[in-house]
């Protein structure tokens, strides 16, 4: 069995393999050199996997780029296959999220805050017109890094509905296709805001699903960490036994219950690791206990950041856990984050991180 990392930076996509169950790495050369890829997915529903890339090129603009044969050579469409109506006034400024859904449909977040759906496996993309216009929309602020849709989870169970959540605005649900979306934001809390909690304008930086329990979900927001367990009705905080509530990602195990990972930072105003000691911290009981790991990472101070789709779970038994930083730093742990060996150092800023067993 090959194992495959797509690690996505400031300066191209790279691609990491192993042949011995994780335990060394052969990392790839840099594809799309001197692009940022914001977004990167692996599609393993077809005969073949497929590998999609967020490409930002700034002469050309944002595109999506497929591949068919892990990166030997790449489809990239001559005319953007993501692009707004006319009338929407705007255009897309990056492709933050590529989410695979039910069989040959794609979901794609971008910037400004929209997605886009395509049904021939990323090839071509339509706007998802009733969440672009939704009344809410105008009042959507921006994040530090810009408004944007950087999450999208189709429900497993209901091809008609999908959870989104966008930095600022906050956590949206369609039960119907995409005709129409609500906001999910109950207790959830904007302290940022006169009113800290208000039904929309959450800054939330990622929900992750539960691995077994549809239903559940874990958000990681700007300073608070919560969970719901009524697929989005109401939230409630599990920042209780973590050394910090801020952070950007929020990864779940792709099939054990309630087993989460975190990557806390001290502050909003002080982005970085508590201590300066890089550990992740995990909780096998929906996050209503913390531990910390770190057997094998950086011992010596440690400054750097991990951005929101820059840590993420595989599929294999056991799950492999894996995080980038914003100084070019790639662990992964074999074992569920037990112990974490280095995959790579001294790429350019990592921005997102996406491994399969293939």
């Amino acid at each position: 069995m090959t194992e495959l990392i797509a690690i996505g930076t400031k300066k191209g996509l790279f691609l990491a393999t192993s042949e011995d169950d994780r335990r060394s790495w052969q990392l790839s050369s840099a594809h799309f050199p001197g692009m940022s890829i914001y977004a990167v997915a692996i599609d393993n529903r077809g005969p073949q996997p497929r590998l999609l890339a967020g490409v930002d090129s700034s002469h050309f603009g944002p595109s999506v780029a497929i591949s068919d044969d892990l990166g030997a050579t790449w489809e990239e469409p001559d005319v953007a296959p993501l692009a707004f109506p006319a009338d929407a006034g705007v255009a897309v400024e990056r492709v933050w999220q590529i989410t695979p859904a039910a069989s040959g449909v794609v979901y794609a977040g971008v910037q400004p805050s929209a997605l886009f759906r395509s049904e021939d496996g990323g090839r071509t993309y339509e706007l998802v017109r009733a969440l672009w216009d939704h009344p809410h929309r105008p009042e959507w602020g921006a994040g530090f890094g810009g408004q944007a849709v950087h999450t999208v989870l189709p429900h497993p169970d209901d091809p008609d509905r999908v959870l989104v959540a966008m930095s600022t605005g906050g956590v949206y649900r369609t039960t119907d296709g995409g005709a129409s979306w609500a906001p999910a934001n109950t207790g959830i809390k904007a302290y940022f805001l006169p009113d800290p909690w208000p039904e929309f304008g959450q800054c939330v930086h990622k929900v992750a699903r539960d691995g077994a329990d549809p239903e559940r979900y874990y958000a990681q927001n700007h300073h608070g960490v919560y969970r719901t367990v009524d697929g989005g009705d109401t939230w409630q905080s599990i920042a209780g036994t973590l050394p910090a509530d801020f952070g950007f990602p929020i990864v779940a195990h792709p099939r054990r219950g309630g087993t989460i990972w975190s990557f806390p930072l001290v502050s909003d105003g002080q982005r970085e690791p508590v201590d300066l000691r890089c550990r992740v911290f995990r909780s096998t009981d929906a996050g209503e206990h913390w531990e910390p790991q770190q057997a094998g990472l950086p011992e010596e101070p440690f400054y750097q950041v991990v951005l929101r789709d820059a840590m993420c779970a595989d599929d294999a038994e056991p799950a492999g856990v894996y995080f980038g930083t914003r100084s070019g730093e790639v662990f992964a742990s074999r074992d569920e984050g037990e112990s974490w060996t280095s995959v790579a150092a001294h790429l350019p800023d990592v921005l997102c991180v996406r491994a399969a067993s293939l």
